[in-house]
């Protein structure tokens, strides 16, 4: 039986990706390999957002370089968005690579793997350019991929991405996504909800929607208009399923429907993910990201209003083309304004092919955008630290997802059911919680008593019922769970009034 390891970089659009080829593979007789040694194809399922991210590849495959030498007959395969970004480089830089194949492609895999293993020499597969035709001739290059999930390849077998729509059409100016992944287009809403049918028939109690604006989502067909609001009411209505999150938003498709729906439908968590990505109208209209921060306020404070416990959590941008220190001190103030949970903040890098690096400079310097990272990162762990606190001396329902960070490097040898671990899990409002409990919690919803709280994590202690449950009956547990659901789900916290975070007045001042 052949083996394949494959090594996944970048989102989640990526890990799901990764997730279908290998499942793909494994139909066709493949097995999963521990490591490269014991593989005969490995794979790279790359991202191209950001320049670290290519940099690592080409790292790893620099050392696979030595693994393909000592055996002529191992397949090595880049897939993905550097695949399809850089597809000529990938080929010239590192010969050795066997296939190229772009995330319109995905679906070809084994068949090309299985060409090449016959002796049919290097494979390229990747979709057309974004000006290399008509909106549709490109769309149809970028095919759908959606193959039987195999539950046995995901992290966790009780959590699952869920794709609503591949590409993008907004076109930020920094972005490469809708180069990579082609122009947007929305599944059907009968694929969609059946898909979740068949993960919750295998044991999935929690689903995320993804997509690259997963907010945007539009399907439309001779009986109407199906929004993502719609497709949440379905999902709802799933038997067997309990949590339904959903990323990445846009700040301009934040309608007040969607909103409502997250309010009004009991397994839609009170998780919101919309990136403002910079607090300065004149950066956005640079970034191109088509709203201005009075729009992003206009609509936080609608969720707010509507959704007073949701945890709401951003992207942000630091040393954007021409940022000025007056304009990075915008971004601090959204920052100690909104509270966000937590934001994933980066220091940018241009990439070619966007409309940044073809017609604005790259002007400020590295050692400030390290500052202002730093600065922000400051700004956004008083923030997580703050909006934590109010947890604790709190019940919340946790979905248990396997051993914390501290016990996830144990040999697990002699370890049973019954054995005590530290775990780790989320809350409904997104929350991660460790506490200690038997491992056969993991995978199930159980009640949390939080007793301490730091800018990203929750400590507490398994409620009694809970835990009774760990010490034998499993079925209690999942009673007193269920029957928690509502006053647990609904018990995140409203976010406190923050304190004001002052920037120093000058981080190397520049001017335009």
């Amino acid at each position: 039986m052949p083996k394949l390891w494959i090594d996944t970089v970048g989102c989640q659009m990526n890990v799901l990706d990764s997730e279908l080829v290998v499942a793909a593979l494994r139909r066709q007789g493949w097995d999963v390999a521990p490591g490269i040694a014991d593989a005969d194809a490995v794979f790279f399922n790359t991202c191209s957002v950001r320049q670290h991210a290519e940099d690592k590849v080409w790292s790893a495959l620099g050392r696979v370089r030595l693994e393909k030498e000592r055996r002529p007959g191992l397949v090595v395969g880049v897939l993905g968005c550097m695949a399809q970004k850089e597809q000529a480089l990938v080929r010239s830089r590192a010969p050795w690579v066997d296939l190229v194949v772009g995330p319109g492609q995905l679906h070809r895999v084994p068949l090309l793997v299985e060409a090449i293993r016959s002796g049919g020499g290097p494979r390229v597969e990747v979709a057309l350019g974004r000006t290399a035709g008509s909106r549709d001739e490109i769309a149809r290059s970028f095919e759908s991929y959606d193959p039987d999930r195999d539950p046995s390849m995901r992290p966790n077998p009780f959590q699952a991405f869920v794709r609503t729509q591949t590409g993008c059409d907004k076109f930020c100016a920094f972005c490469v996504v809708p180069h990579v992944r082609g122009p947007e287009q929305a599944r059907a809403p009968d694929t969609i909800v059946a898909e979740v049918r068949r993960l919750v028939d295998e044991g999935c109690r929690e689903v995320t929607l993804i997509g690259q604006t997963v907010n945007s989502y539009r399907w439309t067909d001779g009986t109407g208009t199906t929004r993502l609001a719609d497709l949440l009411a379905r999902l709802d209505g799933v038997a067997g399923l309990d949590r339904i999150r959903f990323v990445t938003n846009y700040p301009r498709d934040m309608t007040a429907d969607l909103v409502a729906a997250v309010r009004d439908l009991p397994k839609v968590c009170p998780y919101l993910h919309v990136p403002a990505q910079h607090g300065s109208d004149a950066v956005l209209g640079r970034m191109k990201r088509g709203y201005t921060i009075g729009e992003y306020r206009e609509m936080f404070a609608m969720v707010r209003a509507e959704l007073p416990h949701a945890a709401v959590t951003s992207d942000f941008i630091v040393g954007f083309c021409g940022e000025t220190d007056a304009e990075f001190a915008a971004t601090l103030a959204l920052v100690e304004e909104c509270g966000f949970k937590n934001s994933f903040i980066f220091k940018y890098s241009p990439r070619p092919g966007t409309k940044a690096f073809q017609r604005q400079p790259d002007d400020v310097p590295e050692e400030v955008k390290k500052e202002r990272h730093r600065l922000l990162l400051d700004a956004q762990t008083e923030a997580s630290r703050a909006g934590n606190q109010p947890f604790v001396g709190t019940r919340q329902q946790i979905l248990v997802e396997g051993l914390s960070a501290r016990d996830g490097k144990r040999t697990g040898a002699g370890d049973t059911p019954d054995s005590m671990a530290q775990l780790t899990g989320r809350t409904r409002c997104d929350r991660i919680v460790v506490f200690d409990a038997a491992l056969r919690l993991v995978g199930r919803l159980v009640d949390v008593d939080i007793v301490a709280a730091g800018p990203w994590s929750l400590g507490g202690l398994i409620a009694d019922d809970a835990a009774a449950a760990a010490d034998g009956d499993a079925s209690a547990g999942s009673a007193a769970s269920a029957g928690s659901a509502a006053s647990a789900g609904a018990a995140c916290p409203p976010p406190p009034v923050l304190h004001q975070i002052r920037p120093p007045a000058v981080v190397g001042e520049r001017r335009t």
